[in-house]
């Protein structure tokens, strides 16, 4: 019996027009009190010159810059603000497309995984709305009910995404001959390029040049309107 195909999207930039910072900036926004709110602003604004070189050179640091703001923050925290950051972040960033695309590879009897450097807590909320098999995403580190603001390894940025990608296939039976991914931009070429079937969406421009080099298939999902 051959193995059932499984097709992994990257999130952030493909399935939504949003990116790591929003989600991050609501958790800030919402702490304690105004001193907390602050201190954990402060706190970002001295690391934004790191996280700016991070973002055009290394997605690995900029995911662990970025994610060490939430040292200090509680677990419930964590995970209570997750359903807000979702529906008052995430959801209405949705292409509208977003959830065809992905309900056609169910049809199809895919496998769906998304692969983000999101929070876990809030690709949880993505996974569950776009009906995906599961999810890869990053994981904050808790130690005494409170966040140390280290990420777990493997951290999911970057090059990592293809072996995260390999990795997962290997585990749940899927040849990646038979899959499919999907991001939207030239950091992912890794992830892209170890399945057989690899889909630019919303590409950026060095992402788009390279596939129509190697003739893998375009999608532009309309960013005017939103999933409802």
């Amino acid at each position: 019996m051959a193995a059932m195909p499984a097709s992994y999207f990257d999130v952030d930039g493909t399935l939504v027009s949003t990116n790591l910072i929003p989600p991050t900036l609501y958790y800030l926004l919402n702490q304690p009190t105004p001193l907390h709110v602050m201190q954990k602003l402060g706190g970002a604004l001295l690391k934004a010159p790191t996280m700016a070189w991070a973002e055009l050179r290394d997605r690995r640091l900029f995911n662990e810059t970025l994610y060490s703001v939430f040292q200090g923050m509680s677990e419930d925290r964590l995970v209570t603000l997750a359903d807000d950051v979702f529906d008052r972040i995430v959801r209405p960033a949705l292409y509208p497309g977003a959830k065809d695309l992905v309900q056609t590879s169910i049809d199809n009897g895919h496998d769906v995984i998304l692969i983000s450097g999101s929070l876990d807590v809030v690709i949880e909320h993505v996974a569950k709305y776009l009906g995906a098999t599961g999810y890869i995403a990053n994981r904050l580190e808790v130690h005494n009910l409170r966040c140390t603001g280290k990420l777990l390894r493997p951290v999911v940025a970057g090059p990592n995404k293809a072996i995260l990608v390999r990795d997962h296939a290997r585990e749940n039976g899927h040849d990646l001959d038979e899959c499919f991914a999907y991001s939207d931009s030239y950091s992912d070429v890794p992830m892209l390029s170890i399945v057989r079937y690899p889909v630019a969406v919303n590409p950026d421009r060095r992402l788009t040049q390279l596939a129509k080099a190697y003739s893998w298939p375009i999608i532009s999902l309309d960013s005017a309107a939103r999933s409802a």
